[in-house]
């Protein structure tokens, strides 16, 4: 026997073998659906007996394993059933002659044979016939599973025929020796009449008729029988039979304990029958022995007639730990015979069924440990990739995910071994698919988020590195790209410079072709890919909205004219404070956006590759309202520090805009990052207020500028100082323009002054103008000028106090000269360095009005005008809002 069956379990050896196979042309889909409902039809109660039948059902089996069909009755083909098309009544007769020649194939071993026809009406079909059956078409067939339960029945009466004529005393009859294929030249020549040949003869048997048993349904029966060869066959030292005996044993002792079944086959085998069924719910108690059978029960050739009595005095069935001893034994029986491998293999993979629902994960790896190493023939690529695989499904059973991964990748290799003619590169892609979950990989980028890495790294990049290349070999580009996006975002932690950048290089030749998207890619079996974003290309550690200039930033609209009132809210203290990072970017900022207006934010990035990283389109991603994202390109420097990047763009609506992260183009790749997938980024919100459009004022004057700022700004003023030196009583007119430089109409201008004195001991009005002909131009359209003019007249009263110049003097004003004609002219004292010299330069002297001021100021707001009540000889206008053009 060449062919193992790796899909053998231990209540196997109840079953009866069927086959079914096709002759001539039969369309495959026909022949399976007609299969399918056959191989329904798996378990069949037996008429007036407590008795149930197993059907194990193969459509296609190798002759030469039928010839080991006397070793174990389970492997001989009994039954063959076969499937074919016949629409004339002249092509029967040929069909009938194929039926025969296919029966012939396994004529040693059968006991019936069926044979469906159709397609084929006439006078033929008419004809009764027990073993052929004929039906219209394949839909027109409703009584197949009929035909199939009485074709079984067929069968029991065969085995129960055998097994009473091999267990039946025959005296003075010679029991003839079993044999296996390999064995046969080695008994030509024995002695037939000494002891020793006929122990073994009786103990083959007694095996034999234990098979026939099992298969029947009567398990006790069984398994006193398989006792009975035990000891037989032990005595003689017949190995290979007896651990084939011994086999027998466990397998009827599996069946009684595990009525489920050992195979994983879905839903669960019918509780037994016969002698048994009594007793199922009453187990064997662990630690219970074998029972030796009495010697004197035996007959002269070893065969009991009635075994009814050895039946009610001994319960011979084993203990679960039993079990897996007797297994043990049976394969080193079975390891001493270099022909009998295929046995031996398929022994430990049903000793590893048994213990994998025994829960006994290490004992079973010693098991497939001894399966992996068995030498058997030269195995076809498509045997090898059969036999890892079914290694790895054991290895899963038991738990050891990691080396049920390895065998499955070995199977994958295989299906794309350079000896065969057509890889099988789908098969591999999909077998490299299924021993991700063993090497602790998953393909969904977001279980890569979390900081903590499973799994051997070097491992898991060889994996990707497989399926990318079977991806492109199977054709789709699109696939290995998306591998190679996921190999380069989830372990650039752990590949060096060089290997960074061969990557690189790969994904960029790879998207030449087919660029990487955000869509998810569907295997042909279901699975969906997701996409796979470039949140570490750049790495983004920090992201910050930014107001607007402040030329654009919007103010509340109030006259300056007004009081303040005071908005002071009570204040609460709470010690608690929210660390959760989702409410935190939700969380409103305190300034305001503008529709139209351009809108910056800014992230800091870091480059973690060798090389200048190249980002191209990089722009926002925001929601709530409709935004322009304007894209940028970067050019990032090898292991660049952080690195200040400004994304702008333009709120088209109004409401609530939140900014929720940022795509990419990198490598050829389009990425969609969101904020709440990138770890440890800080941000002092992202969702800001969006109001509508604003006028946009542009302000020139007629004056030159001012050398010195008269006063800061304020944040919520715009500032520009112009300057012009007047004398007491001297007037000058300024010119101010007044530019549309928005989009939107300019319906109102209010204009105030404001003095700029905390001492408040100035008076006198510096300042005037006529809003009329202004007014008149308004509303201003976009692009219009309108002009205004602004009176300004220096004046200055010294009599208004007694103690002015003494105060101008607290103010940093200078007085110079002889005193002044006033009634408090003896109080004021010229200043010492202001003294003259000699008569000459205090002649000179003698502009009594001669007094400089240093400095007062004039303001005004973007709609209003502020203006200085205090001057001398040299003014000050501080302008807010004042533009230079």
């Amino acid at each position: 026997m060449s062919v193992p069956d790796y899909m053998q379990c231990a209540e196997d050896h109840q079953t009866l073998l069927v086959v079914v196979q096709p002759i001539g042309i039969v369309p495959e889909e026909s022949f399976f659906r007609i299969y399918k409902r056959i191989s329904a039809v798996s378990q069949v109660n037996v008429r007036d007996s407590q008795r149930v039948l197993y059907i194990r059902y193969r459509h296609h089996y190798p002759p030469e394993n039928n010839e080991w069909g006397d070793f174990q009755t389970h492997r001989k083909v009994v039954g063959l059933i076969t499937i074919t098309d016949c629409s004339s009544a002249k092509d029967w007769p040929q069909t009938f002659e194929k039926f025969h020649l296919q029966k012939e194939m396994y004529g040693s071993t059968l006991y019936d044979s069926r044979l469906f026809v159709f397609g084929l009406q006439g006078e033929i079909a008419e004809q009764p016939r027990t073993d052929v059956a004929f039906y219209p078409s394949y839909d027109e067939c409703e009584t197949v599973e009929k035909r199939i339960e009485d074709f079984i029945e067929s069968l029991f009466i065969v085995l129960e025929s055998k097994r009473l004529d091999r267990a039946t005393d025959k005296s003075g009859d010679k029991i003839p020796l079993l044999c296996v294929p390999f064995e046969k030249k080695d008994f030509v020549g024995l002695d037939t009449d000494s002891r020793h040949y006929k122990k073994r003869c009786q103990g083959r048997m007694r095996k034999h008729v234990g098979d026939l048993c099992l298969q029947a349904g009567m398990l006790q029966d069984s398994l006193v029988h398989y006792h009975m060869a035990v000891e037989l066959l032990r005595s003689v030292n017949d190995f290979l039979w007896l651990g084939a005996a011994l086999e027998g044993l466990c397998s009827a002792s599996v069946i009684y304990h595990y009525p489920g079944g050992t195979g994983g086959k879905v839903g669960s085998r019918r509780a037994q029958g016969g002698s048994l069924s009594a007793e199922a719910g009453n187990r064997h108690r662990p630690g219970a022995q074998e029972v030796l059978i009495d010697p004197g029960a035996l007959t002269s050739n070893g065969i009991n007639a009635d075994t009814s009595a050895e039946i009610g005095r001994a319960k011979n069935c084993l203990s679960p730990e039993d079990i897996i001893d007797k297994y043990k034994e049976a394969i080193s029986y079975y390891g001493k015979y270099k022909n009998a491998g295929v046995i031996e293999l398929e022994a430990c993979v049903k000793a590893v069924r048994v213990l994998a629902i025994q829960k006994r994960s290490m004992e079973a790896s010693e098991f497939l440990q001894n399966a992996v190493y068995i030498n058997l023939r030269q195995l076809s690529e498509e045997e090898k990739i059969q036999r890892y695989s079914i290694l790895s499904e054991l290895y899963e059973r038991i738990g050891f995910h990691r080396k049920s991964a390895f065998f499955k990748r070995i199977a994958a290799m295989q299906c794309a071994a350079p000896s065969i003619p057509e890889p099988g590169w789908r098969a591999c892609y999909k077998l490299l698919l299924e021993t991700l979950p063993g090497y602790s990989l998953s393909l969904d980028p977001k279980d890569f988020s979390k900081g903590t890495h499973r799994g051997w790294a070097a491992v898991q990049m060889r994996l990707l590195h497989e399926l990318v290349y079977a991806s492109r070999r199977m054709g789709n580009p699109a696939l290995s790209v998306r591998h190679l996006s996921f190999l380069l975002q989830t372990m650039l932690d752990f590949l060096s410079d060089q290997e960074k950048k061969d990557v690189t290089q790969s994904l960029e030749s790879y998207t030449a072709k087919c660029p990487g998207t955000m869509e998810f890619i569907t295997l042909p079996d279901g699975l969906k890919l997701p996409p796979v974003p470039f949140t570490k290309l750049p790495i983004v550690r920090s992201v910050k909205l930014l107001n607007l200039p402040t030329s654009l930033r919007p103010h509340k609209m109030k006259s300056l004219l007004a009081q303040n009132v005071s908005t002071k809210s009570p204040f609460i203290y709470s010690p608690i404070i929210a660390h959760n990072r989702g409410e935190e970017r939700t969380k409103k900022i305190d300034f305001q956006w503008v529709q139209g207006d351009v809108c910056e934010v800014q992230l800091m990035v870091y480059n973690p590759m060798p090389f200048e990283l190249r980002v191209e389109n990089m722009g926002l991603l925001t929601t709530g309202v409709e935004f322009e994202s304007l894209p940028a390109a970067l050019s990032l420097p090898a292991e660049s520090g952080l690195y200040p990047v400004t994304l702008v763009g333009v709120p088209q609506t109004t409401g609530q805009i939140t900014v929720n992260g940022y795509h990419t183009s990198v490598f050829g790749v389009f990425s969609d990052c969101l904020l709440d997938n990138l770890p440890g980024v800080k941000t002092n919100g992202c969702t800001v207020e969006v109001i509508p459009a604003l006028p946009r004022l542009q302000i020139s004057t007629s004056l030159p500028r001012s050398a010195h700022t008269l006063q800061p700004s304020s944040g919520d003023e715009i500032s520009t100082n112009v300057s012009v030196q007047l004398y007491n009583g001297e007037t000058q007119q300024l010119i101010i323009k007044l530019e549309n430089i928005g989009t939107e109409p300019l319906e109102t201008l209010e204009v105030t002054s404001k003095t700029v004195n905390t001492k408040e001991k100035l008076y006198g009005d510096f300042l005037s103008w006529k809003l009329e002909d202004t007014l008149s131009q308004f509303p201003l359209k976009p692009g219009k000028i309108a002009t205004f003019t602004v009176n300004i007249k220096v004046k200055l009263d010294f009599s208004c106090q007694e103690n002015l110049l003494q105060d101008l003097n607290d103010d940093g004003i200078s007085v110079s000269g002889l005193p002044l004609s006033s009634p408090f002219r003896q109080v004021v004292k010229p200043r010492v360095e202001a003294k003259p010299v000699n008569p000459q330069e205090s002649s000179k002297a003698g502009d009594f009005s001669h007094v400089k001021v240093k400095q007062k100021v004039l303001t005004c707001s973007k709609y209003k005008l502020l203006a200085l009540s205090r001057e001398i000889r040299t003014v000050a206008v501080y302008w807010p809002g004042l533009q230079e053009i």
